[in-house]
């Protein structure tokens, strides 16, 4: 993390577009945040944007405008995110889900050139630096041609990777005492800390939501508990990560990829919560239509 700390101090003032990469629940936004504040926009706005949550003609009146009367529903004229964004930044984040024409469109206007609102003629140019975020692998996406390679070269200048919380040592430690100061002022608590089997169970956790789960948990512990500790028992997991990390375990998801390892646990979780989409996806630590995404993904794979 303070590598990571560095590198976005060295790439704060400059114009150069980011790549930021890292699982979901990570903090990319964060980091996005932490570019744009420490940059020389600091002053402009800072626009995010899910690319995984529009369809994608709603993505591109989202990022470009539309007109009135440029389709069904537009009742009048909406600026989109790059107008919205001029002088600061646009963070985009899991690009890896944009519709490739929209692709086209979106390279263009990272290169300099105009671009006109949906159903418009006027040639709009933007002062933008972009920082998109995937938790995608865009190489291979550009090898399966789901993603354009001239794009993914363009967003490719600098990239950040930020790594899972299960890779991060006692980091979930010092981040889950953060959360707790917060909540307790938040909520009037004045709860003192974590019982050691608390902190042994939070360790051993592998944390598939990473830092939003954490989030989701602690607040959850401090919201329903009496005491002035908290105790292994006020910590809800889900019971399909809570194995330690030893040999044993490497060895058993050695040759498990990354992307199965995670549809497998996304049916675990749900199968522990009996089908509800919404408690599976606070508990994953994702935005409900991002589970939606990746069901209807699997079942088109089947």
């Amino acid at each position: 993390m303070q590598d990571l700390v560095e590198k976005i101090g060295l790439a704060a003032p400059t114009p150069a577009t980011i790549l930021i990469r890292g699982e979901s629940g990570v903090g990319k936004e964060l980091v996005a945040a932490a570019l744009h504040h420490a940059s020389e926009r600091a002053e402009g706005p800072l626009i995010c944007l899910n690319c995984a949550a529009l369809s994608p003609t709603l993505l591109e009146s989202e990022l470009f405008g539309h007109e009135k009367g440029a389709f069904t529903g537009a009742t009048e004229r909406k600026a989109g995110k790059f107008e919205l964004a001029d002088g600061g930044t646009l963070m985009l984040d899991e690009i890896g889900e944009m519709d490739i024409e929209i692709q086209a469109k979106f390279l263009r206007v990272l290169e300099g050139h105009p671009f006109e609102r949906v159903g418009g003629q006027e040639a709009i140019r933007t002062d933008v630096r972009v920082v998109a975020a995937t938790n995608r692998d865009l190489r291979q996406m550009v090898e399966d041609k789901r993603f354009r390679q001239d794009l993914y070269y363009r967003l490719h200048v600098v990239e950040l990777m930020i790594h899972a919380l299960s890779q991060r040592g006692e980091d979930c430690l010092y981040i889950a005492e953060h959360f707790l100061e917060q909540l307790n002022h938040q909520m009037g608590r004045k709860i003192s800390g974590f019982s050691d089997e608390a902190k042994q169970k939070l360790m051993k956790y592998q944390w598939p939501g990473n830092v939003r789960e954490l989030r989701n948990v602690i607040e959850r512990a401090v919201v329903l508990n009496t005491k002035s500790i908290i105790e292994a028992a006020d910590l809800s997991l889900s019971p399909t990560s809570e194995s330690p990390r030893d040999q044993s375990t490497v060895q058993e998801f050695a040759e498990v990829s990354l992307s199965d390892l995670e549809r497998t646990h996304i049916h675990h979780v749900l199968q522990h919560t009996q089908g509800n989409k919404s408690r599976a996806a606070s508990i994953l630590g994702i935005e409900r239509s991002t589970l939606d995404r990746k069901l209807k993904r699997y079942q088109s794979e089947d």
